[in-house]
């Protein structure tokens, strides 16, 4: 459904993604890790057309994306995007922040958009706070709203830009259960995210991203407790003795 061939992006002196190439197919979920820097986001990014590239070519359902284009608009749809900080709007509702797509882009009537709004806040788990300003909201509240926002255009996959990582830690379990349903539900999703038990769970596969490059795909299994680069070893191996240092400094 997605095809990325060696792309290639550059950002003035800097070249930050040196030739990725990836495949995602329908009803696939891949996760993208790697350290900060390494161009995990800004691939994400140029699939949704928010960031060109320099090089290569990237195809959704063989529709080459081009973010100059009259078509972006008409991918976009197709293609949702959930972001780190939620882009809500601070003065509408839930339930009007979830309409704002609908309405304004796809031009559906105000009553018919409010009507349909309410099955994805269900879906999230939010249709007894619809009417809540997100400011009255907590984070994976807010979040799991921009979810719903992203569901109500009815996409054919979904992006999500290291969604938990906004969240106290209390609070990114209820997002990321909301990803596995989606993830049951056979939605397609590309992942940037630092949650390896839920890529683990969930992905179907993985891929380690270091110096704007991918240096290891696989299996999330295979990826997450086997790895063969050195440097996926060693981010995994860092962000073990993260986990266990905050686990403990929580039981102190």
């Amino acid at each position: 459904m997605i095809e990325i061939n060696g792309i290639h992006k550059r950002f003035h002196n800097q070249e930050v993604l040196k030739g990725v190439s990836l495949s995602v197919k329908a009803g696939e979920v891949v996760c993208l890790i790697g350290p900060s820097g390494s161009g995990k986001s800004t691939v994400l990014r140029c699939i949704n057309g928010f960031e060109t590239y320099d090089a290569g070519s990237i195809t959704i359902d063989g529709v080459r994306v081009d973010a100059h284009a009259k078509n972006i608009h008409e991918l976009r749809m197709r293609v949702g995007m959930v972001f780190q900080r939620f882009n809500l709007f601070a003065h509408r509702t839930a339930l009007e922040n979830v309409m704002e797509g609908p309405v304004y882009v796809r031009r559906a009537p105000v009553a018919q958009a409010r009507e349909q709004a309410r099955q994805p806040l269900d879906k999230v788990g939010l249709s007894h706070r619809m009417n809540a300003y997100p400011a009255e909201l907590s984070g994976g509240q807010q979040q799991r709203v921009a979810i719903a926002r992203a569901l109500a255009m009815e996409p054919e996959a979904l992006l999500f830009d290291e969604p938990t990582s906004a969240l106290d830690p209390e609070l990114v379990g209820e997002v990321l259960n909301v990803m596995r349903s989606l993830a049951r539900d056979g939605m397609t999703m590309v992942v940037v995210t630092h949650e390896m038990a839920f890529a683990r769970e969930v992905a179907d596969r993985v891929c380690f991203l270091h110096g704007g490059t991918i240096c290891e795909t696989g299996p999330a299994r295979d990826v997450l407790t086997d790895p063969k680069h050195p440097r996926t070893q060693e981010f995994l191996r860092r962000l073990l003795s993260s986990s266990d240092a905050h686990a403990t400094a929580n039981q102190n």
